[in-house]
């Protein structure tokens, strides 16, 4: 059996990916709980509350490290956002991400992505991730090309909580 550190730290130049803490709770759920970036999400609900970060925060600190990895993202100290590899079929995982509304636009979704990736491919042994985003997010899917993403041509109708509906989602794929 392979021995997967349970607590990475990853940096980049301008943001520390690591692993949650319960301390994060009030930073997440003040974060979240906006219908902007919840309705991004798949799983994330609105209102989203101290409640629904701690349960989240618990689910990912149980988690087991061979199929999962979840990172808070920190720029300056202080959580911008999150980041996971979640377990799908077959041994493949699912990348998903959320920043903070005020973090939008400035290049620490693909810097964390990028980051992320390296270290699914180094420290993890991830040769295959997989990620969805929603039509109706193309920064989304300009993220995740510019961490070398592919679309599949897959196109899906994926469930969001906060929406109460399902919206169309674009599947890509990541190669190492």
């Amino acid at each position: 059996m392979v021995d997967y550190d349970v607590s990475p730290i990853v940096r980049t130049e301008r943001l520390r990916l690591r692993r949650p803490r319960p301390t994060d709770a009030a930073r997440v759920a003040r974060l979240a709980d906006d219908l902007d970036v919840a309705r991004m999400t798949a799983t994330m609900p609105h209102p989203y509350g101290i409640d629904d970060a701690r349960a989240f925060l618990e689910r990912a600190d149980r988690a087991d490290p061979v199929r999962h990895a979840e990172f808070a993202l920190e720029r300056d100290g202080e959580l911008v956002g999150m980041l996971g590899f979640h377990p799908m079929e077959a041994g493949r995982c699912e990348l998903g991400y959320w920043l903070g509304r005020p973090y939008w636009g400035q290049g620490y979704a693909t810097e964390a992505v990028r980051a992320a990736l390296r270290w699914a491919k180094v420290e993890w042994g991830r040769r295959f991730v997989m990620a969805r985003h929603f039509s109706d997010n193309p920064a989304s899917g300009e993220v995740l090309c510019k961490a070398g993403f592919l679309y599949t041509g897959e196109v899906t109708l994926t469930f969001s909580r906060a929406r109460g509906e399902a919206a169309a989602s674009r599947t890509m794929v990541w190669l190492a």
